[in-house]
């Protein structure tokens, strides 16, 4: 089996990645894929911690009639639904998994405890961090940054709908081209939309490497383990 280049990682999903096809929601054969590779690196030796979105049930932009709080709130909890679903499926196939949320779930889940989610880890069971930060105003991609910093990861993986990070958006711009390699200067100075600002400016002040790549094939999770040349690195 090939050596991973990574002893511990953090894998970044989006709520929306859940959802497959349906769009809404979580689709168990998605949801399912995604977590026989996440088995495949567990069983290299690889250290894994996930950080789960919940766009796939509610986005806190779309409360446009609600207060912000309220409305960040609610997508809050939508995470912990998604992080529920990737427990499951993760110890459905065998995989020992801790739910940790930033907000507190005592019946069904452990409150985040840097020091208890390193002693999950080096034991080799995969943790979910839920909630995001716990506070309105923060993305999932800032939590992201925040607990992979916290948990010394090597790198963040950024599995998206999209295979790396392009110099404009090439749904709209068939002429944009896709960077092999970027900074986060740049990432920020161009407004490229890898991740908000808040969460761009801390991997960049926390030396956290990053790497985009197309979630569609979830075999990609392996490949950017072994560090096979996919996606877009950002450093």
């Amino acid at each position: 089996m090939a050596q991973p280049k990574y002893k511990r990682v953090l894998l970044k999903l989006s709520g929306e990645v859940l959802a497959g096809e349906k769009g809404t929601g979580v689709d168990a054969q998605t949801v399912g894929k995604i977590c026989d590779k996440i088995k495949e690196i567990v069983e290299m030796g690889v250290q894994v911690a996930i950080v789960v979105g919940g766009g796939n049930f509610w986005r806190g932009r779309d409360g446009h009639q609600m207060q912000r709080t309220t409305a960040d709130y609610m997508g809050i909890v939508a995470t912990a639904m998604n992080g529920l679903a990737l427990l499951d499926a993760l110890e459905a196939r065998g995989i020992y998994s801790r739910l940790q949320t930033a907000i507190e779930m005592r019946e069904i889940a452990e409150p985040f405890i840097q020091r208890k989610a390193e002693k999950h880890l080096n034991r080799g069971r995969v943790v979910i961090f839920a909630c995001g930060t716990g506070h309105p105003y923060f993305t999932t991609d800032t939590a992201a940054v925040l607990r992979a910093t916290e948990i010394n990861a090597d790198i963040i993986l950024l599995g998206k709908n999209i295979d790396g990070v392009y110099t404009a958006d090439p749904k709209i711009d068939k002429t944009a081209k896709k960077y092999d390699e970027v900074s986060y200067m740049e990432v920020l100075e161009k407004d490229l939309k890898v991740m908000d600002s808040t969460a761009t400016a801390m991997c960049r002040d926390n030396n956290m490497p990053l790497l985009v790549f197309g979630i569609a094939d979830p075999e990609n999770i392996v490949r950017a383990v072994k560090g096979e040349k996919i996606g877009t690195i950002v450093k």
